[in-house]
């Protein structure tokens, strides 16, 4: 193991000690308590299977079968998630077939954020993987569950299904994929017309084209976000079934393996040497390895969050120091969008998970001695899925990459390190994704220019105030203020400054998640600026620094200035109405910050 992954790893386990225990002291007691179901009364039980045909119906009568909950996270507005609507149907037979049975335990909202964009709606985004975590936790309450399968791919759900599920770690509990639609429009002509759109130089019906050329059909959007991070951490932490995570939806081999994850799971779920609970999938070094994966590819931003969120759902404290000191020494192997110009389809091409994860053990970056939905150890997670005679077989890969312009070995990166940076002083502790941001922009002095909203922004982009050098401070962000909505509308103003030859970045205590991209960013400025941040007394004009090598963001205003200086009060009452946003009021108060998960269910 790399020393340095081998201290933090340890400093983690330490720092979770207590409450680990705890944890697996709560597990324990309810996996000594076996099969729930068996408690059930004669009612409760009739209610359990009333629904079911006859033969299932016959097997959980007398116990003697395993019982799958599935959650679900299926709608046909979504389309990462659209291909879930057949799934059902496809689980039951494949574990009937292994004779067990599966039951649909519950549904979870799936909301997409490029639907919500700059929209009011988005400002529900963060909190509803909350809602996820506890309408997962609701459906397997019903005591009638060996085992489960969570159906989810994108930005908060796959994190909320997670912590959900942890409650329940006593169950052998899989996820099962959907896959990436095929490619698209280029990314790099989708970026273009997006900036000739924020110049003024191309219609809406122009933009209209370009967008339904690159978001075209079911399956996930193809571009390096959150949702294929997601995939690729819950690859890297062995709770999906090796190189599953990006086989496309209509792919003969897709049905295939959501057929053996859901018989696997039934395995799983037996009596005897093969039992394997979530609780043991889900220890310290999966998580490790998790990030140090994330971090090889450059990932999403918004898992600084998820990551942290799950993983104390399983009475595991990571924080961002441990992201910061696993980026110094994890090296970037692959190039996607917006790291690169490549797009998921062409990273699973190039020998995909399968080439990383090889490659990361052979650095010695990844732990190996962790329990799969494979097994035991990662070596079946080198190897890539085919189909061989209509079943599914595992064989290796070639020694070298597809595309050494979009997936690299360890001894010939990218970058020595993973791109994704702390960065703290006066101002808080933010994190800075670096991995698409070019050398002689990671370094910004410049004045301040503060917005309270990213529509404020835009407006004075268009206005032309903003053809200057600049830091553009974007506060009242956070989760508490609004609910933390990613600030992808900032992206084009902001990349046209860039390419005049402006100096610029971002400061703001919202999120951009996986769409960081050129523009250095600081994102989740903890303490926001409605919970006592400093980001609330910037003023227009102030001098910031932004230096991403030396992790450092500041206010360079005298301490006894900023002393004197008194918050403007700031009129927050429009998020608090519309959109359903007076429903969650309440539950945006109670958000931690973005360091903790930004959660309101965990302490």
């Amino acid at each position: 193991m790399h020393e340095t992954v081998q201290a933090v790893t340890e400093r983690v386990t330490q720092r979770s000690r207590a409450r680990r225990q705890a944890y697996l002291a709560r597990m324990a007691k309810l996996q000594e308590q076996g099969v729930n179901r068996q408690a059930l009364s004669c009612s409760n039980l009739a209610h359990g299977f009333a629904g079911c045909g006859k033969q299932d119906k016959e097997d959980l009568r007398h116990f003697n079968k395993a019982n799958i909950g599935i959650v679900t996270a299926y709608n046909d507005m979504l389309s990462a998630h659209q291909p879930y609507g057949v799934y059902p149907d496809i689980i039951k037979e494949a574990c009937r077939e292994v004779g067990s049975v599966a039951q649909v335990a519950g549904g979870v909202p799936a909301m997409c954020d490029g639907v919500t964009q700059g929209q009011p709606g988005m400002e529900l985004s963060l909190m509803s993987r909350d809602v996820i975590a506890m309408a997962t936790s609701v459906g397997l309450s019903h005591a009638m569950f060996d085992g489960a399968l969570m159906l989810g791919i994108c930005d908060k759900i796959v994190p909320g299904l997670l912590m959900g599920a942890m409650s329940f770690g006593h169950l052998p509990t899989l996820f099962v994929p959907a896959g990436p639609m095929p490619s698209g429009l280029p990314n790099k002509e989708k970026a273009k017309v997006r900036q000739e759109y924020a110049e003024g130089k191309v219609s809406d019906e122009d933009l209209l084209k370009a967008e339904s050329a690159s978001y075209h059909s079911p399956g996930t959007c193809t571009f390096y976000g959150t949702a294929n991070s997601n995939q690729l951490v819950l690859e890297a932490m062995g709770l999906q079934l090796p190189g599953s995570s990006f086989v496309n939806p209509a792919s003969p081999l897709r049905q295939a393996l959501t057929r053996l994850a859901s018989q696997q799971v039934c395995r799983m779920a037996q009596e005897g040497e093969g039992f394997t609970p979530l609780y043991k999938m889900v220890d310290e070094k999966s998580v490790v390895n998790g990030i140090v994966a994330l971090l090889a590819t450059g990932g999403s931003t918004n898992l600084t969050m998820h990551i942290v969120a799950a993983a104390r759902a399983a009475g595991i404290i990571v924080d961002w120091q441990d992201f910061a000191e696993l980026s110094a020494v994890t090296p970037l192997l692959a190039r996607v969008y917006p790291n690169g110009q490549a797009d998921i389809n062409h990273f699973h091409r190039a020998g995909g998970m399968a080439f990383l994860i090889r490659e990361l053990r052979r650095g010695g970056l990844l732990h190996d001695d962790v329990t799969t939905a494979a097994g035991q150890g990662l070596a079946r997670y080198t190897q890539k899925p085919e189909l061989v005679d209509g079943k599914v077989a595992w064989s290796d890969i070639p020694e070298a990459s597809g595309d050494d312009e979009v997936l690299r070995p360890i001894d010939s990166p990218f970058l020595p390190n993973g791109g994704m940076n702390l960065v703290k002083g006066n101002l808080g502790r933010a994190v800075i994704k670096t991995s698409a941001v070019a050398e002689e922009h990671q370094v910004v002095e410049a004045p301040a220019m503060v917005f309270e909203s990213q529509a404020a922004l835009t407006e004075a982009f268009k206005r032309g105030e903003m053809n200057k050098d600049l830091i553009a401070v974007v506060r009242y962000q956070g989760p508490q203020a609004n609910g933390m909505p990613e600030l992808h509308k900032l992206l084009p103003p902001l990349g046209v400054l860039q390419d005049k030859g402006f100096k610029v970045a971002l400061v703001t205590d919202g999120r951009m998640s996986g769409a960081s991209g050129k523009v250095p960013a600081a994102i989740h400025v903890s303490p926001e600026a409605l919970d006592g941040g400093l980001l609330a007394k910037v003023r227009d004009g102030d001098m910031v620094r932004l230096d991403a090598k030396r992790g450092v963001v500041e206010l360079l205003v005298d301490e006894t200035e900023l002393d004197a200086r008194e918050v403007t009060p700031v009129d927050l009452r429009d998020n608090d109405e519309g959109f359903g946003r007076e429903l969650f009021r309440n539950v945006r108060k109670l958000l931690s910050s973005p360091e903790t998960g930004a959660s309101a269910l965990l302490d």
